[in-house]
């Protein structure tokens, strides 16, 4: 996506994002919405790159492989939207288990002082024990272009 949808009337239309990597997803909602410079990243999860006719697969069973693939995830719906990490204000971390507070921290900053990251966002992290059994991760991001 390089430019925003414009109506005749001057309003930005709001678009859908799904990445090729993502699978579709089940029920009415996107991988991610652009509406002007703002990109929201719905919550994402350390499913492996989609392969047609496989359902969604975790990463692994570690914090560590979901982790990283979930990141991985955030940052392929973000370049959908014409975004990057630099862009990125806020980030949410769901995690299962209060035991893993520690790792993911460590994962967390090796992986954006890998990625060159200038500025760190926002974050917030918060223990959620909804999620489908065997994941114990979920990042949402919220990106300003420009």
């Amino acid at each position: 996506m390089t430019e925003d949808s414009v109506t005749e009337a001057g309003v930005t239309e709001k678009t859908a994002l799904t990445p090729a990597t993502h699978t579709v997803p089940p029920a009415r909602f996107s991988h991610g919405v652009r509406k002007g410079n703002i990109l929201q990243v719905a919550g994402q999860v350390g499913f492996l790159p989609h392969v047609e006719g496989r359902p969604p697969t975790p990463a692994g069973p570690t914090l560590r492989e979901q982790t990283l693939q979930t990141l991985e995830n955030v940052r392929s719906v973000l370049e959908a939207g014409g975004a990057g990490w630099d862009d990125v204000m806020m980030i949410r971390v769901y995690l299962t288990d209060t035991a893993h507070f520690a790792e993911m921290n460590d994962l967390y900053n090796a992986y954006f002082e890998e990625q060159g990251l200038k500025e760190a966002p926002a974050a917030r992290t918060t223990v959620y024990v909804g999620l489908p059994a065997g994941l114990l991760i979920e990042i949402d991001a919220l990106a300003v272009l420009g």
